[in-house]
Parts: C-alpha cells; structure tokens; sequence
C-alpha cells in the first residue's frame, strides 16, 4: 500500500464532557479558550470530547498517514461540515452547531457534505491510494456513504472487529509506540461483527 489517508470517525457533541464545554462550566484551559471566543484545532476539542478513543485515532494517523503531495494525511468525519483535517479550527459556536445535525444518512445536511467532501478526496488520489476508516463499521453511518465513493479503496484495521471503542483507542496507541502499524482489509465484502478480542494488557 503506497499512498494512504484516515477517516477519523467524529467525537459525541451531546455528550456529558460537550454539555461542559458548551454550557460555559470548565475552568480548564480548553475550556477558556473556547470561552474567550478562540478557535481550537478539532483534534484538540474532539480529543478532549472523546478522550482515549479519539486520542488513539489521531496519533495514529499522525504517525501511519503516507499522502501525496497536497493533500492532508487525515480528515475527521464531521456532522455539518463534510470531510475536515484535524488542525481545522473550530469555535464553541462551531461546536453547537455540530450539536444541531444527527449522524444519518438521511439528513441531507449530514449526508450531502461528506459526499462532496469524499468525491474531492477520491478525484484527488492516486488509484492505488487507500482510505483507511479509523471508526465504526458495525453500522452504515459511516460506511454507506463512503463506499458509495471510495468502494475497494475504502478499507479498515481487521483488528478493530469485536473491539469497543476503549480497546481501539488503547490499540492505536499502543502501535504509535511500538512503531507497529495494523493490517487493513476492504471493507466491502469483510465481516462487520466478530467475537470480541482477549482485552489488552495493561501498561
């Protein structure tokens, strides 16, 4: 596999740790940026929404992304805003319009922007190039739209089958540090669900 880019699937913006955020409460640094009106890189804001999981996406694709030349090794999957690189800064306004559009394929302002998005993408790699979705493919709420596009191109991590997402989060990271990537297989045609794992040991 000689070029390839991650999907990072979206943080929850109606979450206990959102409703911190966006109901003005933290007197964490984070938290006062976005009061102060700043904009945040998304990675940071869903890192802190999301924690392990996200973490463990991101710095995996940091470290594993391989691009061509132009285009951003890793885009996170948004509910309003299509298809996004991580350092896209985001304000608290920003945040609760996330909050106003459900993850569903049949709401046009979610589907529409990552189907523009994605066709952009796609016309963009070389056809050897990979999309590797670092989320959920145990629903269509990712992966539906995105075959329609990327089809054999779109793959995924096989160890991610039967895992929550604690363990993939935990799993990534552990790669980062190994220096270790993961194998990915198509995702059309691949099993979805599978028994779960023996649980990662503690380090």
């Amino acid at each position: 596999m000689n070029r390839k880019v991650f999907l990072l699937s979206p943080a929850s913006v109606g979450g206990r740790r959102a409703q911190i955020l966006l109901g003005g409460r933290g007197s964490f640094p984070l938290a006062e940026r976005l009061r102060s009106g700043e904009a945040v890189p998304l990675w940071e804001v869903f890192s802190f929404l999301s924690g392990l999981y996200f973490r463990g996406k991101y710095a995996y694709a940091c470290a594993f992304a391989a691009p061509p030349a132009g285009v951003s090794g890793a885009f996170v999957i948004t509910t309003n805003r299509g298809l996004r690189p991580p350092d896209e800064t985001v304000t608290l306004e920003d945040l609760a319009r996330f909050g106003t559009v459900p993850i569903d394929l049949d709401d046009p302002r979610y589907r529409e922007p990552i189907v523009r998005d994605a066709r952009a993408l796609a016309a963009a790699l070389p056809d050897d190039a990979a999309v590797v979705l670092l989320g959920s493919i145990a629903s269509g709420k990712y992966v539906d739209v995105l075959l329609d596009v990327f089809g054999d191109r779109l793959r995924f991590p096989s160890a991610f089958v039967g895992r929550g997402d604690m363990s993939r989060g935990g799993l990534m990271l552990r790669c980062v540090d190994d220096r270790t990537e993961l194998d990915y297989v198509a995702v059309s045609g691949s099993p979805r669900r599978g028994a779960r794992p023996p649980k990662l040991e503690p380090r």
